[in-house]
């Protein structure tokens, strides 16, 4: 009897370890791709996929499908997989992605679509993201991001937009890069013209504050073919001069304020006592660290300015010194012409009189003859 119930024992025992690894097998490492369950890491590079593998571990944080032939994403791709942080779908054949395709991803911190064949991305398609901080889109066929895209890509460090077929970006995406650390844009058919003024003076300030850029070389018109956008001369941009003044002044003004916001808010919570302690710490660190103290100021004002923004505020002043002497000098000619006015005038008028006095002299002496004569036949 003890005998029987003791396999009955064993056989449930069997029973449910078969359960169990059939629950397992449910989502259990799809047959194209090698698992890590260390590392949580799904390898599904150069398997010849044609869509993204089912039946994935919902805790994968890391999926790689570089090398496949996937041709597009739809809507809730990734919905098996809410933890994960790196998506690697890079070289693939990839020409439309849904609005929706990543949306659940919360966590979502590395995200690579490059060499693919992307014309276009819609502005939903990062919105419920925010932990996003690498964004590589290099080597697609895009010609340009919504401007929309920018509160998704807030805390980006890293974004990559290098060989696409980019003419300008969105002032306002840009200025939405706050975090933004590296930014590559090379092998771009930039068009150097007074659209791009404002790419330019967002560099300037960009690589102010430390940021890194590998290079703009403009592609149209044809006098600035394959010139770096950073090394063009504002005089080039003469036209459009006239309008970018206020956006030149406006950057200045905002280093500015920002450099003195960020002495005062140091020097508001540094300590005495520890004021000797941060000065090592802020020589030692980059620009924009965290640890400045009191030395945050000091240190700003050793970073010199780029040499394209002095040349700009030179020539901002010369211009207006130009303008100012140019405007003296047309006050000195209208008080001349005025001037010379008036003295003509005053000459017409004492001429006239002149002449109508002589007339009035010439009429007195003709009445003088004609009595003459008169006054000797009486006689």
């Amino acid at each position: 009897m003890q005998v029987a119930q003791r396999r009955l024992a064993e056989m449930r025992a069997i029973l449910v370890c078969a359960v169990l690894s059939l629950l397992s097998l449910s989502h259990a490492c799809p047959k194209e791709c090698s698992c890590n369950s260390n590392t949580k890491a799904v390898d599904c590079r150069g398997r010849g996929l044609y869509d993204i593998p089912r039946r994935l571990h919902p805790d994968t944080q890391e999926l790689y499908l570089q090398d496949n032939r996937i041709r597009g994403l739809g809507s809730m791709a990734f919905r098996e997989i809410p933890l994960v942080r790196i998506l690697d779908i890079s070289n693939n054949s990839i020409t439309t992605i849904s609005p929706t395709a990543l949306l659940g991803l919360r966590m979502l911190q590395r995200l690579s679509l490059a060499h693919n064949n992307l014309r276009e991305l819609d502005k939903r398609l990062l919105g419920p993201i925010r932990s996003l901080s690498h964004l590589d889109l290099s080597h697609n066929s895009l010609w340009g991001l919504p401007g929309a895209m920018g509160d998704s890509l807030r805390n980006l460090s890293h974004l990559g937009l290098a060989h696409n077929r980019l003419t300008r970006l969105d002032r306002s995406l840009l200025e939405a890069l706050t975090h933004l650390d590296s930014l590559a844009l090379r092998s771009n058919p930039w068009r150097c013209d007074c659209q791009l003024i404002g790419l330019k003076l967002w560099l300037e300030t960009y690589l102010f504050k430390g940021g890194v850029v590998d290079e703009v070389l403009c592609s149209q018109p044809e006098e600035m073919k394959d010139k770096d956008l950073q090394k063009i001369p504002y005089q080039l941009f003469h036209v459009c001069m006239t309008t970018s003044y206020h956006y030149l002044f406006a950057n200045i003004h905002h280093l500015e304020s920002e450099r003195l916001l960020q002495s005062h808010t140091h020097g508001n919570h540094a300590h005495p006592s520890s004021h000797a302690l941060h000065v090592p710490m802020a020589m030692g660190e980059g620009f924009g660290g965290g640890g400045g103290g009191g030395m945050a100021e000091c240190e700003t004002k050793q970073k010199p300015r780029p040499v394209n923004l002095r040349h700009a505020i030179a020539t901002v002043i010369i211009t207006g010194v130009v303008c100012g002497i140019v405007c003296l000098m047309m006050l000195a000619a209208a008080v001349y012409g005025c001037a010379y006015a008036a003295i003509m005038a005053k000459y017409q008028r004492e001429l006239k009189k002149n002449e109508e006095l002589a007339a009035a002299q010439g009429a007195d002496h003709a009445t003088a003859d004609e009595k003459e004569p008169l006054e000797n036949a009486i006689a």
